[in-house]
């Protein structure tokens, strides 16, 4: 009996220091290094305007509809860029109302861009991307906006456009993936640049 004890006993004892070291310490010097090396990242990458008001996260995309903003993917999370609903349409490429949806899409796409109506328009414009929250546009698609934000915000299209690629974040390591333009930060610095 003296021997199931002492073996109940080790057995408590390793589970209780696992614990403590699993369950204390590493997350405490994980959160430690991750708020030392990694400030930004590990709190949300947010993007705080110039008053302090956390206007959103440069992870996660929004919706904007007003010409003088860029607009962003469409979105099939919940009602459009819920984080809680993350996900796509899980429509496939023979469903009718992806179909339907992408053409209503592609013409109000031209419409509100004062596009020709035989005018290609940039696949990320109409389709929704896997999560539903994807923040980044085609520069393709910048591109095709920056006339009508230039034209609502009465600003040089010019400026507009060197805004877009201030906003433009590269592929990841150099490599992987192309170039987006972060919709939120672009949209941000238009309302800064209108408030100076």
């Amino acid at each position: 009996m003296k021997f199931f004890f002492n073996e109940i006993r080790g057995a408590v004892m390793s589970t209780l220091m696992m614990a403590i070291v699993c369950c204390g310490i590493y997350p405490l010097v994980v959160f430690g290094l991750g708020q030392v090396l990694f400030h930004d990242k590990a709190n949300g990458s947010l993007l705080v305007d110039k008053d302090g008001t956390i206007r959103g996260s440069r992870l996660l995309g929004q919706q904007f509809t007003l010409d003088k903003y860029f607009q962003s993917r469409p979105s099939a999370a919940g009602n459009g860029y819920d984080a809680t609903s993350s996900g796509g349409s899980n429509l496939g490429p023979t469903s009718s109302n992806l179909v339907a949806a992408i053409t209503q899409r592609i013409s109000d796409y031209r419409s509100q861009n004062n596009l020709a109506t035989n005018a290609l328009v940039p696949a990320d414009a109409v389709t929704a991307s896997g999560s539903g929250l994807d923040p980044h546009i085609s520069l393709r698609n910048a591109d095709l906006q920056a006339p009508r934000v230039a034209k609502a915000r009465n600003l040089p299209l010019e400026k507009v456009q060197s805004l877009v690629r201030a906003n433009t974040d590269p592929a990841d390591f150099g490599i992987l993936g192309e170039p987006g333009v972060n919709v939120l930060a672009l949209n941000l610095a238009l309302d800064a640049l209108a408030g100076k």
